[in-house]
């Protein structure tokens, strides 16, 4: 990969650094002390080099933790071998490939680019607009639908996932939807019938089952779109 920016290191250990050695290494410690206990002092000395050295092939922490998220997201789907799968089959097992990383790294969920600039990131909506030209939609259509299922697919999990990782949280997720539960029992009925009628299962839902819940909704617009014929 492109070098960022500085002087080349003089020789020692920072000769044997590369990006992707490097983004992999803050991989491992972003799952370990989450963003904001990354810094390059403590990467350098996981590497076991100066932090000058990581300069060399990393301009800051910005683009650092932007980059471990996008080598997260290209570990969702390394292992799609499957091209002429059904596209519907295809959009669906790429979408929760991609929920289910972002889920076992949730510091990455925010930072996965929508428009998409870094390299998996593109490849994501390359795949998924590779998949829906399969169907029957028109080609006009092709780069609404293929973009409204990327932004799906990273936005909604980036909105599941990403408030677990934050650092200063007192809260865990059960404690905090069962006080949400709590609030919207106690609201008046009249006024609130559907939030009243549904507490107990805000309290009880997976947050993997809401992300595919609405990702099949998206998915039979998209069949019934691609194929608008009435049923037998």
């Amino acid at each position: 990969m492109q070098r960022t920016r500085g002087r080349a290191p003089s020789g020692g250990r920072a000769g044997a650094l590369s990006q992707e050695l490097i983004v992999g290494a803050a991989v491992v410690l972003l799952d370990e002390h989450g963003e904001r206990g990354l810094t390059f002092r403590l990467l350098a000395k996981h590497l076991n080099t100066g932090p000058g050295a990581l300069y060399w092939h990393v301009t800051n922490k910005d683009v650092l933790v932007a980059l471990a998220a996008d080598q997260v997201l290209g570990g969702a789907f390394a292992a799609d071998t499957y091209p002429e799968e059904d596209a519907g089959s295809g959009l669906r097992a790429l979408a929760i490939a991609v929920f289910d990383a972002l889920d076992r790294h949730p510091w990455a969920a925010s930072h996965v680019n929508a428009p998409p600039t870094l390299e998996n990131a593109l490849r994501l909506l390359d795949r998924i607009g590779t998949l829906v030209a399969r169907t029957g939609l028109p080609a006009e259509r092709h780069f609404a639908v293929s973009t409204a299922i990327s932004y799906y697919i990273t936005g909604i999990s980036a909105q599941i996932i990403a408030p677990r990782a934050t650092p200063d949280a007192t809260t865990s997720r059960d404690a905090f939807l069962a006080q949400t539960a709590e609030r919207w029992e106690a609201l008046d009925p009249a006024d609130y019938p559907f939030l009243t009628r549904t507490a107990q299962d805000l309290r009880d839902h997976a947050d993997r089952d809401q992300f595919i819940t609405g990702l099949d909704m998206l998915l039979d617009g998209l069949n019934t779109a691609a194929d608008p014929r009435p049923p037998a």
